[in-house]
């Protein structure tokens, strides 16, 4: 019985199909040269490219590779994202290698994709990434002079990106992606108003609007609707992103830290609890807050 890869995710499973009642002749073979292309372990990105194009054929590739479309894969593009930038902040790099792995599929999943829908091929990506890195590198790829600090590389980086958009656009922030995670959306937008010059001129006066946020906030929690408070909320959230921004603090990355130190600690009281025969459920909070702070002195 022939055997076709199946999949509840991007991560195949490999299980048979029963394709008997299907005629031979409707079941194209693959290629000597397809096989011996994918069975390569050195055929680089060819390779790759065309294990895509046979996961995706409607005749003899996966069901579920198949089934899939730009906006079923999206999600699992933003996944791999994030798992990418959880393998730097590991400093695992051969974990890293294999989200990259990971996170370039995606790239040649939606231009196959897009190549079976005549719209463009993964050649036609790799040709637009290269020409727009020439052109915003002009001081590599051209005769502008390379004297120049990474700070004003990065304006005069936005600068060439501006006159891209210029006939395209219509506001200052027009181009922000929406679906960007909220915090760094925020700080995007917040760059693209301080180049118009609509910005605090200091981080002072920021953490001023902090604590006005702050307490608009507490007074809604006292007598306004939860549509009011999530309001209020945000507009804290949005003026912390902005913090960041005029400290230079990348806000993602902070968050993920201070996530990633919560569960480091939290997992310390579980520790310091299951030496006691006790888990956090058979505790309570003056007990786990005592082990908190013991595990957080044992850190410095």
């Amino acid at each position: 019985m022939p055997t076709v890869t199946i999949s509840t995710g991007l991560n195949a499973c490999y299980a048979p199909i029963d394709m008997t009642d299907i005629p031979i002749s409707a079941r194209p073979l693959p290629t000597d040269t397809s096989d011996t292309l994918v069975h390569d372990p050195d055929g680089g990105l060819p390779r790759l490219l065309e294990i895509m194009r046979r996961l995706r054929d409607p005749k003899t590739g996966c069901p579920w590779d198949i089934e899939q479309d730009f906006s079923t894969i999206a999600p699992y593009t933003i996944e791999e994202a994030y798992e990418v930038a959880d393998a730097i902040d590991s400093g695992d790099m051969d974990h890293l290698r294999d989200e990259l792995g990971d996170l370039l599929l995606q790239t040649v999943y939606h231009s196959q994709m897009a190549e079976e829908a005549g719209h463009f091929a993964f050649q036609d990506i790799v040709k637009a990434i290269s020409d727009k890195m020439v052109h915003r590198h002009p001081h590599v790829f051209g005769d502008e002079s390379r004297d120049k600090s990474a700070e004003q590389q990065v304006a005069d980086w936005e600068k060439v990106k501006a006159a891209e958009r210029k006939g395209k656009a219509t506001s200052v922030l027009d181009g922000v992606t929406p679906g960007l995670p909220a915090l760094t959306r925020a700080v995007k937008l917040q760059n693209r108003a301080a180049r118009v010059g609509f910005d605090w001129p200091d981080a002072s006066h920021v953490i001023a609007k902090i604590i006005e946020e702050s307490r608009e906030l507490e007074q809604a929690r006292d007598t306004e609707t939860p549509e009011r408070m999530e309001e209020e909320f945000g507009d804290l959230l949005f003026v912390i992103a902005n913090l960041a921004r005029h400290l230079k603090i990348d806000p993602e990355a902070a968050l993920r830290k201070a996530n990633a130190k919560f569960t480091r600690r939290f997992n310390g009281v579980e520790r310091e609890l299951e030496a006691i025969d006790k888990t956090p459920s058979q505790s309570n909070l003056a007990e786990m807050d005592a082990l908190w702070d013991k595990v957080k002195a044992s850190e410095k």
